[in-house]
């Protein structure tokens, strides 16, 4: 929502986007995923062909002040399901599994960025963005753990970290312009661009 209000695009991964693409969590019947939504009756049909109907909203506050909206979708009769254990998960729950109906807790502006964002993602520029943080990135880190032998910060306090961080990357940056001045690559992208 920040990046939106300040007219930035973002290519942030979804955090379920790697377990998405694995066969348990497609055939997860519990999912909103994996649900089908009734848009005129603003309501999800399960496997079993019952509907989950909007009951409330609920509304929370972060630390920071964010609040956040959740649509709760309830099923009014699960009793004589056939897929209520694959569907109704939480084993810590009190009420025993055979009196308990299915609920659907949805975050709709969640859902509704996470889609924007994989979309982006999955786009050619989101693919090529991708593939280049990959290889620049990662790669850094890589680097100052392994040839600079960095693996536990000295200091304790956010602004000692900070200040450990910040001669970090100097010494980084230093150590990256001395080789390109000795291999005579000054003023040239230091990684080409990969296409993908």
């Amino acid at each position: 929502m920040f990046l939106d209000q300040n007219q930035q695009l973002s290519f942030i991964k979804p955090s379920n986007y790697e377990i998405s693409k694995m066969r348990i969590y497609k055939n997860d019947i519990g999912r909103i995923e994996n649900m089908d939504y009734d848009k005129k009756s603003d309501s999800y049909i399960c496997k079993s062909g019952k509907q989950l109907s909007f009951t409330h909203v609920r509304r929370s506050k972060s630390k920071t002040g964010y609040v956040s909206e959740k649509t709760i979708y309830r099923c009014e009769e699960c009793k004589d399901c056939p897929y209520k254990k694959e569907c109704i998960k939480g084993n810590n729950c009190k009420t025993p599994i055979e009196e308990r109906n299915k609920v659907l807790s949805v975050a709709k502006t969640f859902l509704k960025y996470r889609e924007e964002d994989l979309e982006r993602i999955l786009s050619d520029e989101g693919i090529l963005l991708r593939i280049n943080r990959s290889i620049q990135a990662e790669g850094s880190f890589g680097e100052m753990k392994k040839d600079m032998l960095f693996r536990r910060y000295l200091s304790r306090g956010t602004s000692n970290v900070l200040a450990e961080s910040v001669l970090l990357a100097m010494a980084k940056n230093v150590n990256k312009l001395h080789n390109k001045i000795q291999k005579g690559k000054t003023g040239t992208h230091l990684f080409l661009l990969k296409s993908a």
